[in-house]
Order: structure tokens, then sequence, then C-alpha cells
């Protein structure tokens, strides 16, 4: 079988084939987009590349090519026990936490993801938007008040990743603050985005310890939140299949949702069509929002699908079981949809949501939306002269394959007495 996206002659074909790449590197960090238009020109819209430990897998750089992917689950599937690979996994693998099988929503398939992806999707249509970004606000306010007095700020750990972190434990049912839940989302962090001498493996152990505590303490004593309502729905789903599924809607919602806050704030701060006046610049925030989506979507890399069969893709031959890479960040800036390197702001194609049956259940992205938009418009209103206190050229970005996010984004600002 050959998808209909396919574009190039077919090359020699399996993932250990020599003109593989290794899946790492600075480029990744700080100049991914560069190396995505070189892997193109080089190998086309499905590279051969080598995942940590030099196993071998695919990444899917082209945008037909993803979407092809992600709207045929019959032909590459997201069990990963499908692999050709795993007798060459150790079991201290850092990438176990992304694709060791769990029995979680990622991983079913058919009428059980239907399932499992309706509980979620009906827990999350629970949530008012409006009062999401009410307490959004709120949020935001009171982390804005601990920095406003000084007028400097560092914003990517003070703010953009402290507001979705509140605002998310608080939809589940868990305290905004505390040691606790300060544990928790710094373990999330390092079982999705591990930075050198991080064990991810056991940081997830940890996170599923302290949701399977608080799925406990909802079935004693349910509440107005995503977990109760998870817990009641008639789907009736075990309490560690909701932990499971809990640890998936908790970091979808966290990490990207900071990286794209940060990442809005650094195109806002940094780009010319914003910079009259950032709250009163020609394009819209949520404009920079949606091209922030474009240019460095929050998860530029997600691992991944498995083949069900023999097929080919991007005329590359692939095999039943080898594991493929979605290349977002890549796909987002295909020259085949954007032939003159321009983004439409306006344009909402992107698949920084993903596609298919697998895309973030709705409402999410639409809950994302909320806390993005709240946290970008209550900083700029409060800190309406806020300008980077470094030069754009000296952000770095964090040291991941697989997230797109700011190490620090420091600003300064008129300072306001509270």
């Amino acid at each position: 079988m050959t998808d209909p996206s396919s574009a190039h002659q077919a090359l020699p074909g399996c993932p250990a084939h020599t003109d593989v790449v290794r899946l790492a590197g600075l480029e990744y960090q700080q100049t991914p987009s560069q190396l995505y238009r070189a892997m193109r020109r080089e190998h086309g819209t499905v590279a051969p590349v080598l995942l940590d430990g030099d196993i071998p897998a695919w990444l899917v750089l082209g945008y037909a090519e993803v979407t092809y992917v992600t709207s045929h689950d019959e032909l590459f599937a997201r069990d990963s026990r499908r692999w050709n690979q795993w007798e060459n996994i150790p079991a201290d693998w850092p990438l176990l936490p992304y694709v060791g099988y769990q029995p979680s929503v990622l991983f079913t398939e058919g009428d059980e993801h239907r399932r499992r992806a309706g509980v979620i999707t009906q827990a999350l249509e629970g949530v008012d938007q409006f009062e999401l970004g009410r307490n959004c606000q709120l949020i935001a306010d009171r982390l804005i008040a601990d920095f406003a007095g000084s007028g400097q700020a560092e914003l990517m750990t003070g703010y953009a990743h402290a507001l979705p972190m509140r605002a998310v434990v608080q939809m589940c049912g868990m305290p905004t603050s505390g040691e606790d839940t300060q544990q928790l989302v710094q373990d999330l962090r390092i079982s999705l985005d591990a930075a050198e001498g991080d064990d991810p493996v056991a940081a997830y152990g940890r996170v599923a310890d302290r949701l399977r505590q608080l799925v406990k303490d909802k079935r004693d004593s349910p509440g107005p939140d995503v977990t109760s309502r998870m817990l009641l729905d008639p789907a009736g789903l075990t309490d560690e299949e909701i932990v499971q599924d809990l640890i998936s809607v908790i970091a979808a919602a966290q990490q990207p949702t900071a990286n794209w806050i940060c990442n809005t704030l650094r195109l806002l701060l940094t780009d010319e069509r914003f910079a009259v006046n950032v709250s009163g610049g020609r394009l819209s925030v949520g404009e920079a929002l949606n091209e922030a989506l474009w240019l460095d979507t929050p998860t530029q890399n997600f691992i991944g699908r498995w083949a069900v069969q023999d097929i080919q893709l991007g005329g590359r031959q692939i095999r039943a079981g080898d594991c493929l890479v979605l290349g977002l960040a890549a796909a987002n800036t295909d020259p085949q949809i954007w032939p003159e390197a321009h983004v439409g702001a306006e344009n909402a194609a992107h698949l920084s949501f993903s596609n298919g049956e697998h895309r973030c259940p709705y409402p999410a992205p639409l809950l994302a939306d909320v806390m993005a938009r709240t946290a970008v418009e209550t900083l700029l209103e409060r800190l309406p002269d806020l300008v980077l206190s470094v030069e754009p050229e000296t952000l770095t970005w964090r040291p991941s394959i697989w997230m797109r996010g700011l190490t620090a984004l420091p600003v300064q600002f008129t300072p306001v007495v509270q």
C-alpha cells in the first residue's frame, strides 16, 4: 500500500540505513527550523533517525505525511507493544515515559480509545471556560504582584510555568500551591522533558503515586473537578485507568501551555510587527498566540506511531513495527504549505494539537487557549511598558528535542507600587 501524500522516489528503506540522522544535538535546541529544512532537503518528508542509545526510528517531517499518519490509525497505531525494537531497549531508557506501554488513553485504540477519550472529553466539558478565565486572571494577578514592585522579572519560571500549573491542578481538584503540588509538577517536567542528571522513569513513578492518592481521596469525597467527573462517569473506568489518563491530561495541559505562553511573549517582545507598543501593536494577542503555534509549537516532536504493516510513506519503506516520530514543528513549517516561508497568523490549520482520533481531545485546546490568552493579556495590561532586559539573540532554548520552550525570559518594566 502507498500513501497518497508520497511525493518522492522510493529510497532504500529502514531506519538503520546509512543516511540515518541522530535525533540529538544543539541544532534541535536552538535552531530546529533550519535543521528540519536541511533534513527535508537531504531526506525528503520522512527521515531515518536514531533515538537515545542509537535506537532506529523514522521522523515524519512533511505536513501531508503527518496528517496522513495521524488520520489512519489502522495503519499507524498507538499501541507501542507493536514496536520491533523492544529487545534493544534497556530498563532505564530515558524515553520510556513516552513509549513504555501504560493502560492510558494515549496507548488505547479503536472502541477502547473512544471510550477513554469520551470520559476525558465529558470531564473537561464540565470546566466553565469563563470561570477558568477568571481563575487564571486571579492567579496571574497574584503572580504579577510578587514581582511588580521590583521592575524586573524572569517570566518563564515566575509566570509562564506557574500559571498553567496552578490552573490545571485546581481543575483536577488539587491545591494550587504547596510542596506536594510543586513536587508533582517538577516530576512531570522530569518525566516528559528530562535534563541531564534527571531520572525520568523514577519521576514518572512518583507522579503516578501522587495521582493514585488524589483518585482515592476523590473516590471518598468527590467535588466539582475533573478527577471527580472522571470517577463518576458511567463508563466506569478503574482507578488505575483514571490515574493514567490524569497523567496524560495534566502533562498535556501544563508544560505545553507554559511554553506556549512564553513563546508568545517572546514573539511579542522581539518581533517588530508588535514592537510599536506591545499592548497596542498592529497584530493582536490572538494572532501572536496562533503564530507561535505555527513557528515555535510547544511540542515540536511527538513519539509516536507504530506501523501495523509494511507500507510506503514519503517514498520510504516502513516495516511493520517501526516507530514513527511525528515532527509537528517541521510539519507546521513545511514549505509545501508555506511556499514563501510566510505563516498566516489567521490560519489555524497547524498540527500543534496533533490530528485525528488521538489529537488533544475537545475541548482541551480551548481550555489551553483560555489559560494562555489570559496569561498574556493580563501581563500586558498590568505591565504595559514591559521590555526584554537582554538582547533577543541571547535568549536560549531548553535542551530538548521534544519540547520547544525558553530556559528563561528576563524582562524589565516600570515598578508598580501595590
